[in-house]
């Protein structure tokens, strides 16, 4: 997928933008808080129907404005056109729609357009709990598998329904939390099989991303840990019901799931720099986009590469550049705050690019 044309009204910081676009790399050059991640974040949302960084539509309208409208226009891989739109107005829900017809359930969206997204909350991955890493297998397998999403949203209705009763006080009636456990352990069962093959494509990928970005100084691992791997999902719920009652909700499930990192065979929280740590995410994030591409009906995904290069030496950064400019990558859209430092690279390669400059949401084409 290529997007062609993007077009910006009154989105965050961004009065009003029409960028028309390389089909290889796009670069924004800006210094911090001048709109380089909204430009990211637009694209992030004709993808996703939503914000990257504000689950509330309405906060992403421009300040003092009563609206906002994005369009992109794509090219598939088939060069077919696809148009991609969102509006909204304060007060009333947004209208989303794909060559001028609107969706009835925005997760019929999801996928069409395949994203993979490299930015600095990624430490989380590293640094934070266990549900930033689950949401990093449910963005990439809810772009590819539909009955994905839906086992998801099933799954977390029977949590929910078991916690209110978990929380009831006497206690609750023990055949009605029977059946929420039946229905989490058989989504559950679904979503682990589907994780689980997932993250065992995902490794080997990922270990060859990385050694190529360190010149294979590290040996890292990624291993998955589900409540699963214990025996049937509904005999690991059950078995531990009055520990869940005692806390008031749910120890055990898919929703506890987690991915271990590791550096050189040790916890990759305890043990990687700051410049280990990036390289690990941003090669992690590589090895979801060839699986994206891979598994997203043959449809190559677009590359989000937010503020990337700072903690990275100048030899990763030349290789991480090196690596997307190829063939296996599409479409990449880079910002950082170091002018020179970016074209310094792209001078020295043959691929096609652009460079936009960003100046308190305001964005100007440089010619090259």
């Amino acid at each position: 997928m290529i997007l062609r044309k993007l077009s910006i009204i009154n989105y965050r910081n961004i009065p009003t933008a029409t960028l028309t676009l390389s089909p290889k790399m796009n670069c924004l050059i800006g210094n911090n808080g001048a709109g380089k991640t909204n430009v990211l974040d637009v694209i992030y949302y004709l993808s996703f129907c939503r914000s990257a960084h504000n689950p509330i539509d309405s906060q992403v309208i421009r300040h003092d404005q009563d609206f906002f409208v994005i369009e992109g226009d794509y090219t598939t891989e088939n060069g077919e056109p696809e148009v991609v739109y969102c509006g909204m107005k304060r007060g009333t829900k947004k209208h989303f729609k794909r060559n001028k017809k609107e969706y009835k359930r925005l997760s019929e969206h999801i996928g069409l357009i395949p994203i993979v997204v490299v930015s600095p909350a990624d430490t989380l991955l590293i640094e934070g709990g266990s549900e930033e890493r689950r949401k990093l297998m449910d963005m990439v397998i809810s772009q590819y598998d539909h009955g994905y999403i839906e086992a998801l949203n099933r799954y977390g209705k029977a949590l929910q329904q078991r916690n209110s009763l978990l929380k009831m006080e006497p206690a609750p009636d023990p055949e009605m939390l029977s059946i929420w456990e039946e229905v989490m352990a058989a989504e559950g069962e679904t979503i682990y099989a589907k994780r689980d093959a997932f993250v065992r494509e995902l490794v080997p990928v990922f270990q060859d991303y990385y050694g190529t970005i360190s010149s294979n100084k590290e040996e890292v691992g990624l291993k998955y840990i589900s409540h699963c791997q214990r025996g049937p999902l509904l005999d690991v719920i059950r078995r531990d019901r009055h520990k869940d009652l005692a806390v008031g909700y749910s120890l055990h499930g898919v929703h506890r799931d987690d991915l271990e990192f590791s550096l050189g065979g040790h916890q990759m929280k305890r043990e990687g720099s700051q410049g280990q740590n990036k390289t690990f995410v941003i090669a992690l994030k590589l090895a979801q986009f060839e699986f994206l591409k891979r598994t997203s009906s043959k449809t190559t995904p677009l590359l989000l590469l937010d503020d990337i290069f700072d903690k990275l030496d100048a030899g990763r950064v030349e290789q991480i550049v090196r690596l997307v400019a190829g063939k296996e990558f599409g479409q990449i859209f880079i910002t950082d705050t170091n002018r020179d430092h970016l074209e310094s690279i792209l001078s020295d390669n043959s691929f096609d690019y652009k460079i936009f400059f960003v100046d308190n949401g305001e964005i100007v084409e440089r010619d090259k």
